[in-house]
């Protein structure tokens, strides 16, 4: 009885960290009805450190994956808040839609979690959800530091947020935000506008960041 309750906790403590990150969510909404993109970049070696059991996320977290930046996902965005499980339900991602997905996401249950938590709410399908993750995806040069990084290094954030801005004509430091915890670099968070066109503003989004002075990002194992 005592572990289930602490197991429940748990869960609530996560769900809350994850709606913190982006600001206030709100359950179900009009598909459609957002005012932005948020392009949600995991750090896998800093995920795989803080919380990758490497059982349950072995796709992940296996010794030698070498994964670095993963999408963790693409996630409907409005000046104050965020709308999720926009529904229907039961719209079950097919296999070609799915193949959209290959190579972005570390597994293919995260890719589903996505949709259905965040694509549904787009006003897309998923085969047209997750070509827009690739999308927005491919439009995000990793800074070379990141791309070939083969040892732990501390980094501030004004610094990574400057490595990405160089690497990225027209990314400003107010349109991106890097979040980590325990020291260590979790994801890096860019905001696209609705069409994903171009780089736009997010003050929530870039509020929400990481307050530490500085972080490690984990090398892969």
């Amino acid at each position: 009885m005592l572990k289930r309750f602490a197991l429940a906790a748990l869960s609530l403590l996560c769900l809350g960290a994850s709606a913190s990150a982006q600001g206030f969510g709100s359950r179900g909404g009009a598909p459609g009805a957002f005012d932005f993109y948020v392009l949600a970049l995991s750090w896998s070696p800093g995920f795989c450190e803080l919380d990758g059991d490497r059982t349950r996320n072995r796709e992940q977290c296996a010794e030698g994956s070498g994964l670095r930046f993963v999408v963790h996902g693409l996630w409907p965005q409005n000046e104050r808040g965020f709308p999720s499980e926009c529904g229907p339900a039961g719209r079950s991602p097919s296999r070609m839609a799915m193949e959209q997905a290959e190579g972005l996401f570390p597994s293919e249950g995260l890719a589903r979690y996505q949709w259905r938590k965040h694509g549904t709410c787009t006003g897309s399908s998923p085969n047209d959800y997750f070509r827009d993750v690739r999308r927005a995806h491919d439009k995000v040069t990793i800074p070379p530091e990141l791309a070939r990084a083969d040892r732990d290094r501390s980094w501030t954030v004004m610094d990574l947020e400057r490595a990405f801005v160089a690497a990225n004509p027209g990314l400003r430091t107010d349109m991106m935000s890097v979040a980590c915890r325990r020291g260590v670099l979790q994801e890096v968070r860019i905001c696209f506008s609705k069409d994903l066109r171009d780089f736009r503003t997010c003050q929530e989004v870039d509020r929400s960041g990481c307050r530490a002075r500085e972080f490690t990002v984990v090398a892969p194992r």
